[in-house]
């Protein structure tokens, strides 16, 4: 059994993605005893509070609109559940349980800072939830990423109090009947919980972690994948040289070009300075300037993201004082989504233009006047009969396209709610679901270039001597795809082979037997 332990301050994205990700029968995620006292503290505060008769936002008053609107002491956890069902109001299709998981895990963690107000068994039964593989239905719409992500924590927090659903051991149940199964009690919520809950940045800030870990394999991907077209191709790796990018010295452009250099180390497949063809188009010559770029983008949101994970993201939050042990509660807007906004806005413009770049290598490869006659027309043999792969390169065109108008940034919207009072918001989580489809996007088109140089290779080979090998790091790529994807012969069904890539793209495989070779 796994432990991870969570104190507020120390999640990782990498742990975050073990959670996600993982066996749960074999983790198990608990809060640090630190943590414990910091969270306990902060429940007996709020019990202060409301022994004082104090006024504070969300615990004795009501939310947004309301927020002047003063709750009387027996009606404060009514108080708390309201804001549960009222605010559960999301629609769409729901979150896969890596993401759910994802979620459950950040709130979690930020709750256990211990400025929140929510009791110590709230919070362990949240992350006995997580522990024994109870995933709350939450739907994918109704977060503007401000005032927090409410509708869809709403949903997620809903089976704590056996309402809303769960999926248990593969069976989408209700909330009660879910947690019944699990052998776990639902609680009765107390001031400030369901707020504390629903109050946040966590929906997008789990989308965030995963997409940009995602981003990072694209990418790598996108680098073999880029190399195999330049082999098929018939490439130069001159516009690599190291005293190129010296001379415009971003780091990750740098090395983008070293990583490139690397793949392609031994190859027999590119060609030395030609007089008569001096240099290639720019998808091959400028891929260190691209895909450099977009290596910035993603270490932008890994930055944001690893300061997110260990954020306080409600509102009001709760301080005492060490030496007196003064309260004050304190409004302010920490649950605004824009950091996280504008950063998945800036990883879906960059992935869409990893897309970009993919879709005009391979429209290269299918291209005959494009690629000087070195490969078939559509890379098929008796061309005409067989249409070869033509329109595989249409599918990289209407997902490239479809990425471009994804790539409308949410976070320069804005619409205002609650009678004005929430009058700006970030768009934040839209920002991220968009992200994650033109991800997805992405990938498809990724594997596309893949099968597709495979085949352009193949070609070559028989213009080459037959002991002719590719670089050190594409070669175990180019074998992996050939495990699964004959030689194309002629017209057949694609679409399956397709897929296999794209799971191989998925899986990490393409990215980990590149690694692994280069490492010998």
């Amino acid at each position: 059994m796994q432990q991870i332990v969570i104190d507020g301050e120390n999640l990782t994205l990498e742990q975050v993605i073990t959670v996600a990700y993982g066996n749960f029968e074999e983790l198990e995620v608990v809060l640090s005893t630190e943590a414990q006292a910091k969270v306990q503290r902060a429940a007996e505060a709020v019990q202060q509070l409301l022994r004082e008769g104090r006024v504070a936002y969300g615990i004795t008053t009501g939310f947004g609109a309301f927020k002047d609107k003063v709750i009387p002491p027996e009606q404060v956890e009514q108080l708390q559940y309201n804001i549960l069902v009222s605010h559960a109001v999301g629609v769409g299709p729901d979150f896969d349980i890596p993401t759910v998981r994802a979620i459950m895990l950040i709130r979690a963690n930020t709750l256990a800072r211990g400025h929140s107000g929510i009791r110590l068994k709230t919070i362990n039964l949240l992350l006995a939830m997580l522990n024994k593989g109870v995933h709350p239905v939450i739907p994918e719409k109704g977060s503007l990423g401000a005032s927090g992500d409410l509708a869809p924590l709403a949903h997620m927090s809903l089976p704590l109090i056996g309402e809303g659903e769960a999926f248990y051991q593969g069976e989408k149940l209700d909330g009660a009947e879910a947690m019944k199964r699990a052998g776990l009690e639902p609680i009765k919520l107390a001031a400030k919980e369901g707020l504390a809950l629903t109050n946040g940045t966590t929906i997008m800030c789990a989308l965030g972690v995963l997409e940009t870990f995602r981003a990072e394999n694209i990418n790598s991907v996108a680098d073999i994948a880029g190399c195999l077209s330049m082999e098929a191709l018939n490439g130069t790796p001159i516009a690599y040289d190291e005293r190129i990018h010296n001379l415009r010295p971003f780091p990750r452009q740098i090395e983008c070009a070293a990583h490139l250099r690397d793949l392609l180390a031994g190859s027999h497949f590119t060609r030395d300075a030609d007089s008569k063809n001096v240099q290639d188009a720019y998808t091959l010559r400028c891929i260190p300037q691209v895909h450099g770029a977009i290596r910035d983008a993603i270490a932008y949101c890994r930055w944001a993201f690893e300061i997110e994970l260990n954020a306080v993201t409600d509102n009001p939050l709760i301080f005492i004082d060490g030496e007196t042990g003064a309260i004050d509660v304190l409004s302010g807007g920490n649950f605004h989504g824009e950091p996280l906004a504008i950063a998945m806005d800036y990883l879906g413009l960059a992935m869409s233009e990893l897309g970009n770049i993919s879709e005009r290598r391979i429209m290269r490869l299918v291209d005959e006047a494009s690629n000087t006659w070195t490969l078939p027309a559509f890379l098929t043999k008796e061309g005409g009969l067989n249409s070869g792969f033509m329109i595989m390169q249409y599918t990289a065109a209407a997902l490239a396209t479809e990425s471009k108008i994804l790539s409308h940034p949410a976070s320069v919207d804005s619409i205002p709610t609650s009678a004005n009072v929430e009058d700006h918001v970030s768009m934040g989580a839209t920002a991220a679901i968009k992200a994650r489809r033109i991800n997805t996007n992405v990938e498809r088109i990724l594997a596309i270039e893949l099968m597709s140089a495979a085949q352009g290779i193949d070609f070559r080979r028989e213009e080459l001597d037959e002991n002719a090998t590719l670089g050190k790091g594409t070669q175990p790529v180019y074998d992996l795809i050939r495990q699964h994807v004959p030689f194309i012969e002629r017209d057949t069904i694609l679409y399956k082979y397709m897929a296999k890539v794209y799971e191989l793209l998925l899986s990490g495989e393409v990215d980990s037997v590149s690694r692994a070779a280069m490492m010998i």
